[in-house]
């Protein structure tokens, strides 16, 4: 080693490569000023990952330094091709190099050259001085440097990548790979190659003649026609290409190899670089290495990485006892699920995984099966197996009976002295539950992601994990198969499920050690404590107890629909003057502006014609009856197929119930999401949409209650806004939309055309929403002066509503998000975007979060309290479905006054003590034998 060189070992880092793969790898997120930061987040992480896994003494960053180079001097074309960076990458590229010195790292670039061409020349320069030489890099282009004391390192598999890997990808030794590219050519990067030839055929022709030149000189000889043909013909774009290809290993660069050694970064700096880009779970992840102590009060190890692990199968009864008596002491345990489906109400438990501590786990098979139980299984139609697999034959799979582990693992997972910690922990609620168990007290770790960050990403584990830790979880296809060859958990081998199920308990609780503490510093612990943690078992409850669903009435809705759809049919075609498909929207289109030459005809980048819902409403207000047809027809066609139908098939055959599913973690403003199905979207402001609620009906002696919310966005409107003249009409029981059309347009109450109501309550909830002029036109069909006018006429009468919504506009500006009147914070990334439909889109959210959010929260309260109010009044009522502002409940005969009063109270005195609201929330409540009887 010569002795200007301070190390014998250098990792050079591919620093381009480094940001794309975050870009793409990390969801969008942006720290506090609305700047985009999921690619420096992503990088620091890999950046934190690499420099903890390697202890080499030389460290340094490559970044391209533009996107041209001296190759587009010879070659114009040259990645020409190559689209721009996305807009949220652009004012990432100067932070990641900002990055790169908070961690002491030499961070190089050069005009002119390529990132590939510096780690070219700076391996060339450390392999002469007798240095070991690592590239950080899945890039293919490099793969030409490798020789002995010279190896690849794909970062994205954490392999190495030397001779033997580099025949295998070319087919060729190292030296010979720009060859094969020189032939094959890039389509990527524009570059040529020679027609008809692949990376396969071009290493044939390598090997049989040695070099590309060589080949050249003795193209005549090739056996092919079109080959020989397209090789003499080409052969000037093969030696472009070669030149294209063929890293340059002596640029004159500026940075001298030697400084290029390892220096610890100065703890300050790299925190103020943290702070400043908002990495509150990387600043206490690193803790005292950054000095100033660790905020969140973590050790680094608890939120380390995955590395090294220990799981275990756990496969004996003793064993199991070890892993509970681990628990116990403990005082918390990471618990998670594995079943043969997704739906939690019917799904069979196949196995538990449990974990105490970080990189240490364990996975419970109890209902893998072997191959011959297994397919008995398929085709057995019987009811759920609770005792777990019974066959005896010699490759069924050693576990502990399903019923013999249950009776176990019940203690502990209903012992208040343990805390169980989940990711979405309400679906093995809901799984365990089934077996006779009621796990509590819980945790959440997706619950604790969507309080602390709601708005700024996804929450599952896959991107926690790679958000928070850089590391990429075993998927379920990797284990499981994908497509027809996707087998259930219970037929996955045991070894595969054992690195899957125990690698997502541990995950799950290095996320909570994250977390959890996160609460306080980020002040979230009230809304998490007193609002989302103690809804998750109300939820469960719910979806366990479902809601009867007559079939009979689906059924017959369902032919109703299907006839009327028929004479539709015939109707449309009748119209268009010829057979068609309806729901083509091509052919739509051609019927529409090419047949029938009716106006407004628009087409897109396909070719063909916009027909969306707008364009067939303007159509059908001019006066064309087709347009009008076809959107009755659509709108018959979605009933049938999204319910009428589909309602029909999700009925639980055991229970005769429908089970729908809630996310807590999806909306960002806190409100809940139904799925599977979506009993929140049922349209109800059609008379088939009303229809649709009278398939869903009570109990036999029971009547369904319905207890919805009065206006109760408006009402926080007129508090969060402060608005007086509002807040009064309220507290006097004013009709609002006649009060506002009377005080806008100047009409008096008494005697007002219904049509003025009805614009009054659209501008009403439209501003709140931060509607447009243009969008308000839409809604009310009248022109877009006339609606601006509107606007303003609005405004003049309630300055206050203007001054708040500049004043939430400019505050979410400032901080990155909104917060209700309970403390939610509302992250709303598009408000600092530059697109202006994105920022527009941002500017109304900041406008309504807040309010919806408040919205949310008041009626989770509500929830939370109802049950334990309704069982202190010793009423025996459930509570079913929650749709938006409305709770349904299904409640027997005897019992509906005395619940509709105790129901009605809590949730109108759901803010008290927490809050002391100036304007009163109001429930309304309704009664029947079905929904929409009550609502």
């Amino acid at each position: 080693m010569s002795n200007s060189i301070p190390f014998n070992h250098i990792y050079l880092i591919d620093g381009s490569g480094y940001i794309f793969r975050a870009f793409y790898g990390i969801p969008p997120m942006t720290r506090p000023d609305g700047t985009p930061v999921n690619a420096v987040y992503g990088y620091t992480n890999m950046l934190i990952k690499l420099l903890a896994d390697h202890e080499s003494d030389g460290f340094a960053v490559i970044f391209d330094a533009g996107r041209e180079s001296f190759r587009n001097e010879f070659y114009p074309q040259y990645k020409a091709q190559r689209p721009d960076a996305p807009e949220e990458l652009i004012p990432q590229f100067g932070l990641i190099r900002e990055a790169t010195r908070a961690f002491n790292l030499p961070s190089i670039e050069m005009k002119g050259y390529e990132a590939d061409d510096l780690i070219a020349t700076y391996a060339r320069e450390a392999k002469e001085a007798g240095v070991k030489v690592t590239i950080v890099s899945s890039d293919k282009d490099l793969m030409q440097l490798v020789e002995p004391d010279v190896e690849l390192l794909d970062p994205m598999k954490n392999i190495a990548i030397g001779e033997e890997q580099v025949l295998d990808k070319f087919g060729v030794k190292p030296d010979r790979v720009v060859d094969v590219q020189a032939l094959a050519g890039d389509s990527v990067d524009n570059v040529p190659g020679v027609p008809g030839i692949g990376i396969k055929t071009a290493a044939q022709l390598i090997n049989e003649y040695g070099d590309l030149e060589s080949l050249l000189n003795r193209a005549e000889e090739i056996k092919q026609p079109k080959r020989r043909q397209n090789l003499i013909e080409h052969a000037e774009l093969a030696r472009i290409s070669r030149r294209l290809v063929e890293l340059k290993r002596d640029v004159p660069v500026d940075d001298d190899l030697s400084g290029f050694d390892r220096m610890d970064p100065d703890g300050s700096v790299l925190r103020a670089f943290l702070e400043e880009n908002g990495f509150r779970s990387i600043i206490a992840r690193l803790g005292e290495t950054l000095g100033g102590g660790n905020e969140a009060g973590q050790s680094a190890e608890a939120e380390a990485a995955p590395g090294e692990s220990e799981y275990e199968l756990v496969q004996t009864k003793d064993a199991l006892a070890r892993w509970i008596a681990e628990a116990n002491k403990e005082g918390i345990v990471t618990i998670d699920t594995e079943t043969t489906g997704l739906d939690a109400h019917s799904a069979e438990l196949v196995g538990v995984s449990l974990s105490c501590k970080a990189g240490k786990a364990c996975y419970i098979p109890v209902g893998h099966r072997s191959t011959e139980a297994a397919a008995a299984a398929d085709s057995d139609q019987g009811g759920l197996d609770l005792a777990g697999p019974t066959d005896g034959s010699d490759d069924t799979p050693s576990q502990i009976p399903r019923d013999e582990a249950i009776a176990l693992l019940k203690p502990v997972l209903e012992d208040a002295g343990v805390l169980k910690v989940g990711q979405n922990i309400k679906y093995d609620m809901i799984v365990l539950a089934r077996y006779g168990i009621e796990m509590a007290p819980i945790d959440d770790t997706m619950l604790l992601s969507y309080v602390i960050e709601g708005g700024l990403h996804g929450h599952g584990m896959d991107d926690l994990a790679q958000l928070h830790f850089g590391h990429s979880t075993i998927k379920f296809k990797d284990v499981a198969g994908s497509g027809k060859s996707q087998v259930t958990f219970d037929k996955v081998p045991l070894d595969k499920a054992l690195d899957y199920a125990a690698e997502d308990a541990d995950i799950t609780g290095r996320l909570h050690r994250l977390l959890k503490p996160r609460l306080v510093t980020d002040r979230m612990t009230t809304v998490y404590e007193t609002i989302e943690r103690p809804l998750v078992p109300v939820l469960a409850r719910m979806e366990r107890t479902g809601i009867k669903v007559d079939r009979d009435v689906l059924r017959r809705m369902s032919n109703d629909f299907a006839q009327r759809l028929a004479e539709l049919e015939t109707q449309i075609h009748t119209l268009a003057g010829r057979s068609f498909t309806i729901g083509s929207p091509k052919q739509l289109g051609e019927i529409l502006f090419d047949e029938m030459s009716l106006p407004g005809g628009k087409k897109g980048k396909s070719g063909a014609y916009a027909t969306g819902a707008d364009i067939l409403e303007s159509l059908a207000a001019q006066g064309h009856d087709l347009p009008a047809r076809v959107l009755d027809w659509r709108q018959l066609a979605k009933l049938k197929s999204t319910y009428t139908d589909s309602l029909q098939e999700q009925i639980n055959p055991e229970t005769g119930r429908i089970h729908t599913s809630y996310a807590q973690a999806i909306a960002s403003t806190g409100r809940l999401s139904s799925n599977d199905p979506n009993l929140q979207n049922i349209p109800i402001r059609t008379e088939e949409g009303r229809k649709i609620r009278e398939a869903f009906v009570a109990e036999e002696g029971c009547k369904l209650l319905s207890v919805d919310y009065s206006q109760i966005e408006l009402r926080l409107a007129a508090e969060i806004a402060d608005i007086e003249s509002l807040r009064q009409a309220f507290l006097e029981g004013q009709d609002i939309h006649a009060i506002t059309a009377s005080q806008v347009f100047g009409v008096p109450v008494e005697g007002m055309d219904p049509m003025i109501r009805r614009q009054a309550k659209a501008i009403n909830f439209g501003i709140i929403y931060g509607i447009s002029a243009f969008g308000l036109a839409n809604n009310l069909r009248i022109p877009q002066n006339e609606a601006r006018n509107y606007i303003a006429a609005y405004f003049e009468r309630y300055p206050g509503i203007k001054a708040y919504m500049e004043r939430a506009k400019a505050d979410c500006k400032k901080h990155g998000f909104v917060t209700t009147l309970f403390g939610r914070k509302i992250h709303i990334p598009a408000i600092g975007e530059k697109n202006p439909a994105r920022k527009n889109f941002g500017e109304r959210a900041a406008i309504n979060a807040p309010i919806q959010g408040t919205a949310a929260d008041v009626i989770k309260r509500a929830m939370i309290r109802v049950p334990r109010a309704l069982a202190t009044a010793g009423l025996d009522a459930k509570m079913l479905l929650q749709v938006h502002d409305e709770l349904l409940f299904e409640v027997p005969e005897a019992q509906i006054e005395e619940t509709t009063a105790v129901v009605r109270e809590v949730m109108e005195k759901a803010c008290d003590p927490a809050l002391k609201l100036s304007v009163p929330l109001v429930a309304d409540a309704g009664v029947g034998r079905n929904w929409a009887e009550a609502h």
